[in-house]
This record gives structure tokens, sequence and C-alpha cells, in this order.
């Protein structure tokens, strides 16, 4: 079951660089990155933090260096606290942005 609003607010306070979806379903961030292959390898390392969790988000990598990341959880059809987590621990990954 799907978090109510108020609690999902709540949680993205804690994870200021996502923003709600216009459908309050999902969380999503973009990053301008340094080039294509900065892109792809921070693809392989949110990949790789996600399946440790059990957690796959949507990857999207567009214009060759416009990354972005959709968190939901599918089972529940919408977010759950499990989202907030992995946005989080993604926001720790290291990553070359555009200058």
């Amino acid at each position: 079951m799907p978090l109510p609003h108020g609690q999902a607010a709540a949680l993205l306070a804690e994870v200021p660089a996502w923003k709600l979806t216009t459908d309050g379903q999902r969380i999503r961030r973009d990053w301008r990155v340094r080039d294509f292959l900065t892109g792809l390898d921070f693809f392989r390392r949110v990949g790789e933090l996600a399946e440790a969790e059990g957690h796959h988000p949507d990857l999207h990598l567009v214009g060759y260096r416009q990354v972005t990341i959709e968190i939901w959880t599918h089972a529940a059809g919408g977010l759950t606290e499990n989202d907030f987590i992995l946005a989080a621990k993604i926001d720790q990954l290291p990553l070359e942005l555009k200058a």
C-alpha cells in the first residue's frame, strides 16, 4: 500500500534534491553529468546499489548527459519508505557533473 501524501511529503524533505512527479506516485531527480560515459558509469553503480537493495528504479539517459532517475514501489503502486531510503543512498554516490 502506498504512503499517504502527507507522509510522502515529510519523507521528501529528507531528500530535498528529489521531487514528486506530477501524479504524486513517484520521486524523480535529474542530473547533468560530465559526459556520456560518466552517465553510464553512474547507472552501473546505481544498478549495483538497487540490486543489493532489491529495489529497481527507472533510469533515463537523454541527450548523452542528462540523467534522470524515477523511484517508486511497483508492488505498492506508489511510494513507500523504501523509495526514500534508496534515494538517500543514491545521493551518496559520487558523480561528476557538467561544469
